[in-house]
């Protein structure tokens, strides 16, 4: 059993998240941590929302409240909205806790001593209208390499570069839209070209081990190309405080520092939370150390230290994953690493890890590409877009988590549409999956009330009892090598299999009671087959799941799910919402026999069939209508 980290990336809190969002850290992360709990690892799946820099500033000034109701509005809202998902977090927190602020600085004290924060004077944007400085990201110009229009002041999506926003070609304040002006000022800067070669051998080691996505290795190798030192600080007020520089209120944190720091800070938060009882649910895994530092014995009672996240971030041997966009893998293929070498003592200059020990690097940073949609690029402000919440109020989670699965941008951008969204739905989830579940358990409920015992089997049957328990290792080994679609479609080749074999078998015309031993006998092979088949879908469609276990005589906890608590800041006291759950009681990734005499009443269908007019209802919402 491993020790698994899933860091999940933050979503940024001036709005809501929409579906483009979710399809990228979101679902991804949550079948992953899903899967990898029910192969037996031990898995600590955090993350929180993101909620300094500018555009939180601009959001609250167009509300007419402080940064931090700005945050505190939008960080409930995203947390009702993945609660909803069924995102399995032990912990989704915040980046304005005071224990996120502590480790945060205590990281840059660490690199800062060991030598690889500079200070150097760098020249920075005003807007002209407000005065204020900007941050890179909200300057725009032509980029200077490549010459894409609409490249960021740090940053060109097209060419891939890092930029300083002096050198874009007629830059423009996304603010103001005005040009804006440049002075000098003093900031910390990490020192890239002092961590470039051990971040080059990484990188060539996890290349060799062949398991990053090849579009993700590719351009975290590019970055390394032309690396430069990167400014850590911003002249802001809503931020992280530098440490050493109080006396000026102004200079804050960069907040791309701060958040990646953030999948430390949770996992501290949640052990902190979890030995003070303060939210988290202890639950009974193995999570704390026995005696001298040895795992506890099978079912022995394990007292929770707040030091427990150390199994995870100092043990070698736990394997660390990181869930995002394409657009933010400079910063956990490159920043991200850099920092944590900084603070370990590990690049040019030499140094020594701090209090938190040697922090181990990524095992994989699992980016995903671009969701578009209706072929069209997501924009809140151009109203092209699908928000996670107006989704999930009028639709099953599943079926949105079912398109992502298995229509979502893995490896490469990918087009959300109302028209592909109802077809799969209709002729995959109910006429596929829905029609197996519900036409297997009506069939047993007619005849027979219960699971009809398993008596002799024919050659069909074993056929299919075996496909299907073959399922469980070749679904396991692509989902665990984030193959995601090709999982969920080799269930849902398996599903057509299982169908086939109810066409073949035809048990609806097995009335003679000469044939009833016959008939129960493949009745009980079909309970077999769903009931396998919903244990590998669990973790893509935990709703459902849930209530097919129900279907089928059992509990319908086949797939925990996670939980809005209210919460207090461990230190400050300030209320905010966390999600937080009790995954320990969760089914093993094997086929589990199904018991017969297990009472089956006429089942109901688990997903709604949708009507062909809804492609029409959401492009007039979206404006896109004839």
């Amino acid at each position: 059993m491993a020790k698994v980290l899933s860091a999940v990336a933050w979503p940024y809190a001036n709005g809501p998240r929409h579906i483009g969002h979710v399809a990228g850290f979101g679902v991804p992360s949550d079948v992953f941590s899903r899967y990898m709990r029910m192969a037996g690892h031990d898995v600590l799946m955090v993350s929180g929302t993101d909620e300094h820099g500018t555009p939180i500033m601009v959001a609250a000034d167009a509300d007419g409240i402080s940064p931090q109701e700005e945050a505190d509005k939008n960080n409930r809202i995203i947390v009702e909205d993945l609660v909803k998902l069924g995102l399995s977090y032990d912990l989704f927190t915040r980046t304005t806790t005071a224990n996120h602020e502590h480790v945060v600085q205590q990281l840059f004290v660490g690199c800062r001593d060991n030598g690889y924060m500079l200070v150097q004077e760098t020249p920075v944007a005003i807007d002209p209208k407000t005065g204020n400085t900007l941050p890179d990201r909200y300057i725009e110009g032509t980029c200077p390499i490549c010459g894409a229009a609409g490249a960021r002041g740090d940053q060109c999506d097209n060419c891939g570069n890092q930029l300083d926003p002096q050198d874009l070609i007629n830059p423009i304040s996304k603010i103001s839209g005005q040009t804006p002006t440049f002075t000098t000022t003093e900031h910390y800067f990490l020192d890239l070209p002092a961590l470039a070669e051990r971040l080059g051998e990484w990188l060539d080691t996890v290349e060799e081990a062949g398991q990053w996505r090849p579009n993700v290795i590719a351009f975290s190798k590019h970055l390394l190309e032309d690396v430069r030192p990167r400014a850590m600080s911003r002249d802001i007020s809503w931020g992280i405080p530098v440490p050493g520089w109080e006396d000026q209120p102004n200079k804050r944190l960069y907040v791309w520092f701060d958040a990646v720091i953030g999948y430390l800070s949770a996992s501290i938060e949640w052990a902190r939370r979890r030995a003070a009882g303060a939210g988290v649910t202890a639950g009974s895994t193995s999570r704390a150390q026995g005696e001298n530092g040895t795992a506890p014995e099978p079912g022995a009672a394990v007292t929770p230290s707040p030091e427990d996240w150390r199994d995870w971030w100092n043990d070698p041997e736990a394997l660390t994953y990181y869930f995002m966009g394409k657009d933010n893998i400079v910063f956990h293929s490159q920043i991200w690493p850099a920092e944590l070498l900084a603070y370990n003592g590990e690049g040019a200059r030499g140094g020594e890890p701090g209090e938190f020990g040697k922090l181990n690097l990524p095992t994989q940073v699992v980016a995903s590409e671009f969701l578009t949609m209706e072929g069209k690029k997501f924009s809140s402000s151009k109203n092209v877009v699908i928000y996670v919440r107006d989704v999930l109020s009028r639709y099953q989670p599943d079926a949105l988590r079912y398109f992502i699965s298995i229509a979502g941008p893995e490896t490469s951008d990918s087009d959300f549409t109302w028209e592909e969204f109802v077809r799969r739905n209709n002729s995959e989830l109910v006429a596929g999956w829905g029609n197996l579940v519900n036409r297997t358990a009506a069939m047993i409920a007619k005849n027979f009330g219960e699971i009809p015992p398993r008596g002799k089997l024919e050659d069909i049957d074993a056929e299919l009892l075996s496909a299907v328990t073959a399922g469980f290792s070749k679904v396991g080994e692509l989902i665990a090598a984030h193959q995601q679609r090709a999982a969920l479609t080799e269930i849902m080749r398996l599903v057509g299999e299982a169908n086939t074999y109810v066409s073949r078998t035809e048990p609806f015309k097995m009335k003679d009671p000469a044939l009833r031993e016959r008939l129960g006998t493949v009745l009980n092979v079909l309970a077999q087959a769903v009931s396998d088949l919903n244990t590998m879908m669990s973790v893509f469609l935990p709703h459902s799941s849930n209530a097919i276990d129900k279907v089928l005589g059992g509990a319908g906890d086949i797939a925990p799910m996670p939980q809005l608590v209210e919460a207090q800041d461990l230190d400050s006291g300030h209320p905010y919402p966390i999600i937080t759950g009790d995954y320990s009681q969760v089914r093993a990734w094997e086929s589990r026999e199904v018991v017969a005499g297990t009472a089956i009443a006429k089942p109901k269908p688990v997903f709604q069939k949708l009507d062909e007019s809804v492609v029409a209802e959401e492009l007039e919402r979206l404006g896109l209508g004839e």
